[in-house]
């Protein structure tokens, strides 16, 4: 797989936050300027969305998943579940297996993973397995989600691996594409 370079993937806000027009009220921009980590944090969140939509044209659940080491693209991709008959296809198992084959090791040591929700109690054990070591998600998932919502899988003090966690990137983006797409089947 051809490695992306981050510089083409960086967002057009200037807040570096969202993905929509930037605010005109002061209060609704963060102080100071934005951090190259939340900068990034935002350009590989929208590159997870872009899957996540792809995904939906496919008729699969919305959810993508963006793995980066040293601004470069190890893995990617988006749920499959329906497409592969298989329950594990979700969006952060295929880019882990994504960048484990492309490095050729299942340790994804000095990696973030970039995924639009919360990952499930079976994400977060890949995550944990992987060594993944921080993982950056958008909106939180009240019904499965095992990082925030019903537990927290990835710092769990009795496990030997534990991840950095920054949630609420491209939140309200996530958020909404799920909700248009479980309405769009009601």
């Amino acid at each position: 797989m051809p490695a992306i370079e981050l510089s083409a993937l960086r967002s057009d806000s200037p807040s570096g936050y969202s993905s929509g027009s930037p605010s005109d009220s002061p209060s609704d921009r963060p102080s100071g300027p934005p951090s190259d980590e939340a900068s990034a944090d935002v350009s590989w969140m929208s590159r997870a969305l872009d899957l996540a939509r792809a995904a939906a044209t496919r008729g699969e659940v919305p959810v993508g998943a963006v793995i980066v080491r040293a601004g470069q693209v190890l893995g990617e991709g988006h749920n499959r579940t329906i497409t592969d008959a298989d329950p594990t296809a979700h969006a952060e198992v295929v880019a882990i297996r994504q960048a484990a084959a492309e490095l050729g090791d299942w340790r994804l040591i000095d990696c973030t993973l970039y995924v639009t929700i919360e990952p499930c109690s079976m994400c977060a054990g890949a995550i944990v397995l992987s060594r993944i070591p921080r993982v950056v998600y958008g909106a939180r998932d009240p019904k499965a989600g095992m990082v925030d919502s019903l537990g927290n899988l990835l710092r769990d003090v009795r496990l030997n691996h534990r991840c950095e966690v920054t949630e609420g990137v491209l939140a309200t983006e996530s958020s909404e594409l799920l909700r248009s797409f479980f309405r769009e089947r009601r």
